[in-house]
């Protein structure tokens, strides 16, 4: 891997921004789009960023945690980085693609590698009806939101709202209400990550909705499309020691 090249992105808090300066002077610098290999250095959600930022074919990212969480990153230090990237284990991901359409008729698409979420804008429950390949499977659930996750997604803000962990290899996604109303305590649902997943605004003026796909936000959404972004995949690099899927696995082990 010496001849690798590599090109280093980092988060604005002071402690990525000299991992960066340390790492750049020790391996050198190449514009991303040149790279071979882009490393990422901050926490989970710079991660998020810059795999959105690549766009449908991005490089293949090794993470390297200078952040709080730092579940999608592997351990940081300066020595060996060729000898671990060499080593590294590949994980494929396809995120999924939102498609929300809003009340003013505007049509709004943006990816997510975590999930998408639907959350309410005031102080009234959101009022959805959940169609799964267009079969309604709930007319009506009232609830301060629901979440669409993926596998990699579904230890983040799915298990906080008490969804379910996915393993990587599943090829499935959840559907997971957040304080559910009615039916009341509703748990969610498991379903294959080949459906599409259609979420309609029941009452959309009285009961405004945004649509957010990690960190695309979508107010005032009238219906949302969820389904796998086929054209997509993105490529991420773990020390063997730092695999993702072991992760995902001792996170339902947790006390």
């Amino acid at each position: 891997m010496t001849n690798t090249r590599l090109a280093f992105v980092a988060a604005e808090t002071p402690a990525a921004q000299e991992a960066r300066r340390a790492l750049v002077a020790a391996y050198g610098d190449r514009p991303p789009a040149e790279a071979d290999i882009v490393v990422a250095i901050g926490g989970d959600g710079f991660m998020l960023e810059t795999l959105h930022s690549f766009g449908d074919s991005p490089p293949p990212i090794y993470g390297m945690n200078r952040g709080s969480v730092g579940f999608l990153m592997n351990g940081f230090r300066v020595d060996d980085l060729p000898e671990r990237i060499g080593a590294a284990e590949t994980v494929s991901l396809h995120p999924l693609l939102m498609e929300a359409r809003t009340l003013a008729g505007q049509m709004r698409r943006a990816r997510a590698i975590n999930e998408v979420s639907l959350l309410r804008e005031t102080r009234q429950t959101a009022k959805l009806c959940v169609e799964v390949d267009g079969v309604v499977r709930m007319e009506e659930l009232m609830c301060d939101g629901v979440i669409v996750a993926t596998p990699a997604g579904s230890t983040a803000y799915n298990l906080s709202a008490h969804g379910p962990i996915l393993p990587l290899r599943g090829q499935s996604l959840c559907i997971t209400p957040i304080s559910a109303f009615r039916p009341r305590r509703w748990p969610g649902a498991i379903l294959p990550d080949t459906v599409s997943v259609r979420l309609t605004v029941l009452e959309a003026r009285k009961r405004p909705v945004s649509a957010v796909a990690d960190f695309t936000e979508v107010r005032d959404a009238a219906e949302v499309l969820v389904h796998r972004d086929e054209g997509t995949e993105l490529h991420l690099l773990f020390d063997p020691d730092r695999s993702l899927e072991e992760r995902i696995l001792k996170e339902q082990f947790q006390p």
